[in-house]
């Protein structure tokens, strides 16, 4: 014959197992006091990615998707193929899911600011990556994780000004340009062009973008060829667009790197192999290897921390000889 506990004893007894079981998920929690939104207690950040336009962006997202699962972090992703209406959509779509954290790469700077303010009104924070946005509202969005790319800019211009101090005429420089009104394109476009105004005799003759893909760099490369029958240097905005222009270069008769001066900014892999071969001659770097420091600030500003305004990535520039002692370790 079965025996059953008292009905008080019963809702004595569940009552500390609740009571138990809720201060051991306090005590082990590292997401703030109301957690995250998932049953398993983890953070949840919704992404967006700008797309996968350039072998930077690969590793860029690679990095992203590896730390977030390092971090134990729920990564809901999204990429929107460089189409601003595709990653305001997904930012939506992100507030519906009532995800903790909301981040983004914007594909251009304007534009935000009607969507930044509903994730704010629903108390999602924003925090954005690689690219900076033109808001007025600084208050819409927690902080801003990336690269100095006027510096990005300014390191190319510098470094052609040194090379070419001798020059006592005309130095004829033709630009591929990134996607335009983006961040990268506008700010390594504002620095390459100050630090070249020092020289009288280098001279910006044709400037037009590529959108940051390899197959833009040739398409617009060749049409600078055609127009533009001396061509003493090209700065690219990336390294894919800058490969893209080697095809056309080559095709055109000419030799890259000797014929054309090649300045670059990346340094990814076969940019970088590019530059040891002696086919570029300068890189600046742009590292896309953001995922530790993403994750390390979405956890942060879950917990409700006080983050910096503009957290800025640590990099370098290369040479031919750097490149070449660079590139066994390079991880991108």
């Amino acid at each position: 014959m079965r025996t059953h506990l008292p009905s008080r004893k019963v809702i004595a007894v569940l009552t500390a197992a609740l009571l138990a079981t809720g201060m051991a998920a306090c005590g082990n929690s590292d997401t703030g006091d109301n957690g995250g939104k998932g049953d398993d207690g983890k953070i949840t950040l919704g992404f967006s990615q700008v797309g996968a336009e350039s072998a930077w962006r690969t590793a860029n997202t690679t990095s992203v998707k590896e730390s977030a699962t390092a971090a134990g972090i729920e990564l809901k992703f999204d990429d929107a193929q460089q189409k601003q209406e595709n990653q305001i959509k997904a930012i939506r779509n992100f507030i519906q899911q009532k995800v903790d954290v909301i981040a983004f790469s914007p594909v251009v700077e304007s534009g935000w600011d009607t969507v930044l303010k509903e994730a704010k009104d629903a108390k999602i924070p924003v925090i954005l990556t690689d690219r900076a946005v033109d808001s007025a509202d600084k208050s819409l969005y927690k902080t801003f994780l990336g690269s100095d790319f006027v510096k990005e800019g300014r390191s190319a211009g510098e470094w052609l000004v040194e090379q070419k101090k001798a020059a006592t005429g005309p130095v004829n420089i033709v630009e591929l340009q990134g996607t335009t009104g983006s961040a990268p394109a506008n700010d390594r476009k504002k620095g390459f062009a100050e630090a070249i105004a020092a020289n009288p005799n280098l001279k910006i003759i044709a400037s037009q973008s590529g959108d940051f893909t390899r197959a833009g760099g040739k398409q617009v490369m060749e049409q600078f060829l055609k127009a533009n029958p001396k061509i003493d240097v090209l700065f690219a905005h990336n390294d894919d667009m800058g490969l893209g222009a080697l095809e056309a270069i080559t095709a055109a008769g000419k030799v890259p790197g000797k014929d054309i001066t090649i300045i670059t900014v990346d340094a990814v892999k076969d940019g970088m192999q590019a530059l040891a071969d002696g086919k570029f001659n300068f890189i600046a770097e742009c590292s896309p290897l953001l995922g530790p420091q993403l994750m390390d600030l979405v956890k942060k500003v879950h917990n409700g921390e006080e983050v910096p305004a503009r957290i800025e990535t640590q990099e370098t520039t290369f040479t031919q000889e750097q490149a070449k002692e660079a590139l066994p370790n390079r991880k991108y």
